[in-house]
């Protein structure tokens, strides 16, 4: 393990976006703490997945995005019905709800021999491979989300319920159901004594500090970002948790806090003297190449298949996986020219 720099061409994208679901997410967590649905966000994420999972699977040709928006949609306004029909009851509904969505997906990947690798793509999320291209259209379907946040601010449940639905179709699908979860409820955990603008504002800061940081330690170690991040999104809160009665005094301190939290990837030493390859190392190389090239034609062969949920995620591992190979063969070409000391 190198403990370098943050790589801004890597992480910079899943920064962002991460950023743009905290942005709707922060003050949607909040309402949902005082609604006291906790569970909400991950049955209605669970739905917008499955209606993502149920269109490939059908060989359909709705877009991913709608397929996912319908799915929320549906969701929120059945559990908009519970609350209206039967409030005593409405975090058990939930609960069921989620319940019921998660093991309808099982089912349908039951006989996909590469469904546990599409549930882990929708529940832990490909957040690294997000590019900056993906964000823009986000970035206005959350401005319509603030919107309606704002226009649903003296009650107005249809509100929120609409706003949700909405916010959980993009982020969804953009970092997975786990992270979203997190992004929705940690924060507003961290921010429970404070009120209005500054808890909104501290929110945003356990934001962007749990998403720097997962997203750098990601890279340094080598782990899988989404759940990495819903880590360090809670060690943000924790540590946000403990400075809160002195927020309350001072505002200085919870800036004090942000900047501290994110200190740690932004002012890492710099990248350690990358090894050079020498004669030595071309076996291992041309192991790793034939690895990679058979890992290739297999997720060839997956975006061949026409199914839109099995494409997606077969054409971002293509992606990296054509990079790995191209940087790997330059190593392969300088390592046999190259005598080791």
């Amino acid at each position: 393990m190198t403990l370098a720099g943050p790589d801004w061409d890597l992480i910079g994208p899943p920064l962002v976006a991460g950023l743009l679901i905290a942005a709707t997410h922060v003050p949607l967590g909040r309402q949902v703490l005082a609604r006291g649905i906790i569970f909400i966000d991950l049955a209605v994420a669970q739905i917008a997945a499955l209606g993502v999972l149920a269109a490939g699977l059908g060989g359909a040709t709705v877009p991913t995005q709608v397929a996912a928006g319908v799915g929320a949609l549906l969701g929120a306004l059945w559990l908009r019905l519970c609350e209206r029909w039967w409030p005593e009851v409405l975090e058990a509904l939930i609960g069921v709800t989620f319940v019921l969505a998660a093991a309808a997906g099982l089912l349908l990947l039951s006989h996909n021999p590469h469904g546990a690798e599409h549930m882990q793509d929708l529940l832990a999320g490909q957040i690294l491979w997000v590019g900056y291209g993906q964000l823009g259209p986000v970035a206005l379907l959350y401005a319509v989300v603030l919107g309606l946040l704002w226009a649903g601010r003296g009650g107005a449940r249809w509100a929120f319920y609409l706003a949700f639905a909405l916010a959980v179709t993009a982020s969804v699908q953009l970092v997975g159901v786990y992270l979203v979860f997190a992004t929705l409820i940690v924060p507003a955990l961290g921010v429970r004594g404070l009120r209005g603008g500054r808890a909104v504002a501290a929110g945003y800061g356990i934001a962007a500090a749990g998403y720097a940081g997962g997203l750098w330690l990601s890279t340094v170690l080598d782990l899988p970002a989404g759940p990495l991040v819903v880590w360090t999104l809670t060690v943000a809160s924790v540590a946000a948790r403990w400075g809160v009665p002195a927020v309350r005094r001072r505002r200085w301190v919870g800036a004090a806090v942000g900047a501290a939290l994110l200190a740690g990837p932004l002012l890492a030493p710099p990248p350690a003297r990358a090894h050079t390859p020498c004669k030595d190392d071309v076996p291992a190389l041309e192991h790793r190449i034939a690895h990679a090239e058979a890992s290739l034609r297999f997720e060839q062969r997956l975006e061949a298949r026409g199914k839109r949920y099995v494409q997606v995620g077969a054409e971002r591992r293509a992606e990296r996986l054509r990079a790995e190979l191209e940087a790997d063969r330059k190593r392969l070409e300088a390592a046999r020219t190259t005598p080791c000391d």
